[in-house]
């Protein structure tokens, strides 16, 4: 498949599922370990057969539990490689996005794009640790942040396009790392397609997807940022990461928006 736009790591819940699975593995490993020094106390001393392990002899018992030990260790080696190589190859094809689009925007030099983070915030899949549960609270804003998201909000809305771009940017110089960063992503992207600035808001919208690949407006930036891609004429690409949409967020109200532009798109 061609750039499956960051698929995403799109990624990410695959990892996040088989964590799980390793955590269990490696449970079962100190059980087995556990066993197999009783096994070889029984060995030095009397002798006596225990149960739970099948087998005659407590060397045929102790050759099963190695045997079981090898096996579960390939399988969690198996597991965390392809958890690395998920990491790996989204981050590869974010980075293959992101060189794409600057290549479509005059004004973006290619050689200040940087190394692309690696998504999960991570450089090895196998200590991505699990997330906590999340707390609800509202996010801390800096005083008067609300107000300028919102006056920037207000001229998209107006279809004052140029005074949304000029807002919003202003906002992203003046509260970087803020917690509307994404929504203020997204609502550049829309002010800058918009003003037919579809290369822009591609970027707009892939820098919001790439700050939280699981956040709560994911489905939303990955939906424009296919739909963005079809605008600039990236159509295979575009039609894979609109499909993505529905791989990801199922349950998401975008789902039935991109399977209309995959329609547009004559996606197969």
């Amino acid at each position: 498949m061609r750039a499956l736009a960051f698929v995403l790591a799109l990624a990410a819940g695959p990892a996040l599922a088989q964590d799980a699975t390793l955590a269990d593995i490696r449970q079962q490993l100190t059980v087995l370990y556990g066993d197999i020094e009783a096994l070889r106390g029984e060995l030095s001393a009397s002798g006596a057969l225990s149960t739970g392990v099948a087998g005659s002899t407590p060397l045929d018992r102790l050759n099963a539990i190695e045997a079981e030990l090898q096996r579960l260790t390939s399988k969690t080696e198996e597991l965390e490689f392809r958890v690395n190589r998920i990491t790996v190859d989204g981050t590869n094809r974010v980075g293959d996005l992101e060189f794409r689009l600057c290549e479509l925007e005059p004004a973006c030099d290619i050689a200040l794009l940087g190394d692309t983070p690696s998504l999960g915030g991570v450089d090895s899949a196998a200590n991505i640790p699990v997330p906590a549960a999340p707390v609800a609270q509202a996010p801390d804003l800096a005083l008067g942040e609300q107000q300028d998201f919102e006056a920037a909000q207000q001229a998209l809305a107006a279809g004052d396009f140029q005074m949304a771009v000029d807002r919003l940017a202003a906002f992203g110089n003046t509260y970087p790392g803020s917690p509307l960063e994404v929504q203020a992503n997204i609502a550049l992207g829309q002010a800058q397609a918009g003003l037919g600035q579809n290369g822009e808001a591609a970027r707009a919208y892939l820098a919001a997807f790439s700050a939280e690949p699981e956040g709560p407006f994911a489905p939303e930036a990955l939906f424009r940022l296919g739909r963005a891609l079809g605008d600039v004429g990236q159509i295979p690409d575009a039609c894979v990461t609109l499909a993505e949409v529905g791989v990801r967020f199922p349950n998401s109200t975008y789902v039935a928006e991109a399977n209309s532009a995959r329609g547009l798109l004559g996606c197969t």
